[in-house]
């Protein structure tokens, strides 16, 4: 049976000061939202008279939390017991033996006038407290929880949090919070990343030098190492791990929060501090010198796969780590490992012919294989990357799809167990929240929250024969950037929200609206009340885009934090706590053929602000259509490819283009060039078929312009990470000139034209609607 600690921890310490609101009753403020809610008229209302009741030993030490709570938030000190002598009028039962054939961690949550009662098994009854305790928190001012029936089990088995400690190691009092917040929000699974190229952070008692040279780097790459050349380094030595007494003591903690803990020790690639600590295990006769990484990247250095010493390496450390972490899975990476140095070793091309294999891709896949056979020799199964999939996938592994959902979608269709942790689809925590010029540094991407809450695990277009063997879905937290905790704060919240409801709720509770503007409100404004950084959320109702208006337009905000306060001004100067307090919606007049921009900001009872958002309104007549323009041809624009450095679109010149032609589509093509630095421009006339107001949006990775009819509708300029904006236009139906700008500094390149028309579909501009 699961052990609890007695005290209150702070899992409850984070749960007993959120406030809720009552929304709907398929939520009624709990994230996640559960599967099924029934709502009564009438309260149960809490007294110092009300009893806890337990069965077993667990459920008492979960009633004990319970109490202990209460008393913090009120100073009650209900008495718990396992039996009544005489029923007292207000009761709260704890109950795993009576679960009434639920699931593992199905629970049933019933109120009534005169008594709760918590049913399921172990980890049921632990998460149905958790939905209590929101309920109960909800009416604390007058001590009511409302009358309910909540049936609810989560949609996954597998619901993960990443932490990588490899690049930035972070406090064992830090690593306990994380499992806390993962706790709070029902998921069950930390990924743990241990070892990669700038860290060993797990001591191995075989081999100590893993931690005494591997688990150090002589200096560290300051900022994004792709943003200046050359690179900038600190000097400072740095580095660290955990003890297998500190990791006994995680794996513990976890335990009691009914976290399973997955250790990460990364093979054959990602090896370098591994390698600098035991040059033998590289490649070659006389292998090395190697050292601790001290930048991030791919390093073709890696294990030597055709040496049996670095096999009984590996097996020693799993040795090691198996002992430490009773975990079904293991992680053993598998991912970014170039075979430069394989195709040239004797050994590694000694190994490829003696098993008679294809190639070096064979050569992972063998490398793969052997250590899944070692693991499950000791009642354990290995996740890997998807690279595992390349050369043949190991028979009993289970694959981590992050490079986009098709090596997932691959490997269930051999009926393998996936676990879905794309990059593409915002589930990378490491990836920019908003514009990136207003952000801490990062990789770049998009990982704006919403797009995370759209994101469904289980591919539609995979054949429900096979769905049923995606088993969940991982949210990932990469460290290069990320050197303190609250930074990690910052990045996880209040997107772990969102992944807690992907991985748990069925599609048919997901409500954006209601997560984000209710739900979201009331969570974040415990956090504000304790020592947790959080991303603060744009202002309700403000959008960072162009509107265009006929004589005014009204806002109606509300703040993204329950108790801060929304300041704005019209004069497009920065708002702040001088400025306009925003106390009930508010007209802007703009008379014709001017410009206003509104600008927003929250800024939360602790002095948190979001980022300004700008809206930007303009009434302008309706572009006239081109009724001059003949012999134009269909299908795409006239594209000027520049070679060159740029700040923003501005500087770009075509008549320094290279290459020109005409493309279908506004979009990067590799025909263009192979420079890491460029710019293209993109002119023609797009077609609209009905006098209308059309909506465009320029996504873009680093700068852009779009242009109609010489008009700039959307700037987008400047050096930044994926980032969308948009702009409403009003046009007359036919043709009309366009222009789009774009600049690309390296090394990421994102460029995305679309338009959403009287029917509501965003779609990227068709060839149909391109002339040239």
């Amino acid at each position: 049976m699961m052990q609890l600690k007695f005290k209150i921890s702070l899992l409850f310490l984070i749960i007993n000061s959120f406030v809720f609101a009552q929304s709907n009753y398929n939520n009624i403020g709990i994230i996640p939202a559960p599967q099924n809610v029934m709502v009564k008229s009438g309260y149960f209302k809490l007294t110092a008279q009300t009893a806890l009741q337990y069965e077993t030993n667990d459920d008492r030490k979960i009633a004990e939390l319970f109490k202990e709570l209460v008393k913090e938030k009120e100073g009650f000190d209900l008495v718990v017991a396992k039996n009544f002598i005489q029923a007292p009028e207000s009761v709260i039962s704890f109950n795993s033996v009576n679960a009434n054939g639920l699931a593992e961690e199905a629970y049933v949550l019933e109120v009534n006038d005169s008594h709760i009662h918590l049913s399921g098994g172990d980890r049921g009854v632990f998460y149905a407290m958790q939905s209590l305790t929101q309920l109960y928190l909800n009416g604390l001012d007058n001590h009511q929880i409302p009358q309910c029936k909540i049936i609810d089990q989560p949609r996954y088995a597998y619901r993960g949090l990443h932490l990588d400690v490899s690049r930035h190691i972070f406090p064992l009092d830090f690593i306990k919070k994380y499992i806390d917040l993962m706790a709070v929000y029902k998921l069950n699974n930390f990924h743990w990343h241990l070892t990669d190229d700038q860290g060993w952070r797990i001591e191995i008692k075989k081999y100590p030098k893993l931690t005494e040279i591997g688990g150090y780097r002589a200096q560290t790459v300051v900022g994004n190492y792709h943003d200046r050349m050359p690179q900038w380094f600190d000097g400072n030595r740095y580095g660290g791990f955990y003890t297998q007494e500190e990791v006994k003591e995680v794996v513990a903690y976890a335990n009691t929060k009914f976290i399973n803990v997955i250790p990460e020790i990364e093979m054959p690639g990602h090896a370098m501090a591994a390698l600098a600590a035991y040059p033998e295990l590289g490649c070659g006769t006389n292998p090395g010198p190697y050292k601790t990484a001290e930048k991030w990247g791919v390093f073709p250095d890696i294990f030597c796969a055709g040496k049996d010493n670095t096999f009984d390496f590996v097996e020693d450390v799993l040795t090691e780590v198996m002992a430490l972490f009773p975990s079904k899975y293991i992680h053993i990476g598998g991912d970014e490992a170039p075979k430069t140095v394989w195709k040239t070793c004797s050994f590694c091309q000694k190994r490829i012919k003696n098993n008679r294999l294809k190639n070096e891709e064979s050569l992972q896949s063998y490398f793969i294989q052997r250590v899944e056979k070692f693991v499950n020799s000791k009642g354990r199964s290995i996740i890997g990357w998807d690279e595992i999939l390349e050369g043949g996938l190991a028979p009993n592994a289970t694959v981590m799809s992050w490079r986009g959902v098709a090596g997932g979608i691959t490997a269930a269709k051999q009926k393998h167990d996936v676990i879905m942790s794309p990059s593409t689809n915002g589930v990378y925590l490491d990836h920019t929240q908003g514009l990136s010029s207003f952000e801490p540094v990062t990789i770049g991407g998009d990982g704006r929250i919403a797009k995370i809450y759209a994101y469904n695990p289980t591919p539609t277009d995979l054949a429900p024969e096979f769905q049923k063997y995606i088993k969940g879905v991982q949210a990932n937290v990469w460290t290069e950037y990320i050197t303190t905790p609250a930074h990690v704060e910052y990045m996880i919240l209040p997107r772990l929200f969102a992944l807690s409801e992907i991985a748990w709720s069925n599609l048919d509770k997901k409500d954006y609206k209601n997560f984000s503007e209710e739900r979201i409100p009331n969570h974040l404004s415990w956090l504000d009340k304790n020592a947790t950084l959080y991303r603060v959320p744009e202002v309700i109702g403000a959008k960072d885009t162009t509107i265009n208006v006929t004589d005014s337009y009204t806002f109606n905000y509300s703040p993204s934090v329950k108790g801060a306060k929304v300041y704005y001004t019209i004069n497009g100067y920065q708002p702040n706590e001088t400025t306009t307090l925003y106390t009930s919606p508010f007209t802007v007049n703009v008379a014709k053929g001017e410009y206003r921009q509104v600008k927003s900001i929250v800024i939360t009872p602790s002095g948190k602000r979001s980022v300004v958002t700008t809206t930007l309104l303009r009434n302008m007549d309706v572009l006239k259509a081109d009724s001059t323009i003949i012999n134009k041809t269909v299908g795409g624009l006239k594209y000027f490819y520049i070679p060159g450095k740029f700040k923003n679109t501005t500087e770009i010149d075509t008549l320094m283009a290279t290459k020109k032609g005409v493309v279908p589509q506004i979009a990067i093509n590799k025909i263009y060039g192979k420079a890491r630095e460029y710019g293209l421009v993109f002119t023609g006339y797009i077609n609209v078929n009905e006098n209308a107001t059309f909506e465009f949006s320029l996504f873009s990775d680093d700068g852009a312009r779009l242009y109609i009819d010489d008009e700039l509708i959307i700037d987008n300029d400047g050096k930044h990470a994926r980032y969308e904006k948009s702009a409403g236009v009003a046009m007359q139906a036919g043709l009309h000139k366009i222009k789009v700008l774009y600049f690309d500094d390296g090394p990421g390149s994102t460029l995305q034209v679309s338009v959403k028309g009287t029917d509501g579909v965003k779609l990227e501009i068709p060839a149909v609607m391109l002339f040239n």
